[in-house]
């Protein structure tokens, strides 16, 4: 496991990706972004980045996904008034 790789933690189910990993005495601990805390690495298994946008957006409450679909919404409008703009000459 490294950075940049997706995790499970096995007694939740809770997906992250690794941001980074800390070795200590009492063993090997590595930082989910999902709550940004550490888990003991023995605790997690290899997850995929499917996972972890399933359970990314699963834990989003409401209003989060209507912000980011209002946000998405926005920028359709602002690209499609740009493109109204171009003349035939390509201006």
């Amino acid at each position: 496991m490294k950075v940049g790789d997706f995790a499970k933690y096995r007694n939740t189910g809770t997906v992250g990706k690794v941001m980074d990993i800390t070795d200590k005495p009492e063993g090997r601990w590595v930082l989910l972004d999902t709550y940004d805390l550490y888990y003991d690495a023995s605790t997690l298994e290899p997850a995929s980045e499917v996972e972890y946008k399933v359970k990314h957006l699963e834990e989003q409450s409401l209003d989060q996904q209507m912000e980011q679909v209002d946000r998405l919404k926005s920028q359709i409008e602002d690209s499609m008034e740009a493109i109204s703009r171009i003349s035939a000459s390509g201006t």
